[in-house]
């Protein structure tokens, strides 16, 4: 088989890095929702060595993922989850910070609000939701190539597409998780994070 790769996972993952490593300065473990190729959490990995980086996603995807872990040989990667966001059924992961990067707006809006709820089950008080992507604010995009995008995703499969804050923050809300700031990212990207 061969190593998935995301030419955008490496063109990210620096700016990523540098705002998710003071915010999970006090974290022990992270899950990582959606780890596509793996190529994030072989990287975030070895680059935030105090912590254990749990990846997870559907099953097809987890063979790519272990073969980005097995290349990084870091100790606090574990093997891939196999968590499917629809499923009611979690896998138990210990872990008081949750991240998954651009999965909101290729997910159906019944699988983002199940990515919320499972998020706001797993984190302790204090714990940390980080969302990485294109996101709309009040209904507006932050860019024409935001717009096209979403035009693109929508034409693609109607149930994908942009994601706005407000309705983010309110499936937050009733996680129990409270907003505590918006991130501008490079590529009209965001981080959004939110504290249990």
């Amino acid at each position: 088989m061969n190593k998935p790769y995301s030419p955008a996972c490496d063109n990210n993952r620096k700016p990523i890095l540098s705002v998710i490593a003071p915010l999970l300065r006090n974290s022990r473990a992270v899950l990582e929702i959606g780890s596509g190729t793996g190529q994030h959490a072989a990287y975030f990995a070895r680059e935030l060595p105090h912590l254990i980086w749990q990846s997870s996603d559907v099953a097809g995807n987890l063979a790519g993922i272990r073969q980005w872990l097995r290349e990084a040989q870091a100790d606090n990667a574990p093997p891939p989850l196999n968590l499917d966001v629809s499923s009611e059924d979690w896998p138990a992961a210990d872990v008081d910070a949750v991240f998954s990067a651009n999965t909101c707006h290729i997910m159906h809006w019944p699988q983002v609000c199940r990515l919320f709820a499972g998020a706001a089950r797993l984190l302790p008080s204090g714990g940390l939701l980080i969302l990485y992507g294109p996101f709309t604010f009040n209904g507006e995009f932050t860019s024409d190539s935001n717009r096209r995008f979403d035009a693109m995703l929508r034409a693609r499969d109607p149930g994908s597409g942009l994601r706005d804050f407000g309705a983010l923050d309110k499936l937050a809300s009733a996680g129990g998780m409270q907003f505590r700031r918006e991130y501008a990212m490079p590529a009209n990207n965001h981080i959004l994070c939110w504290e249990k």
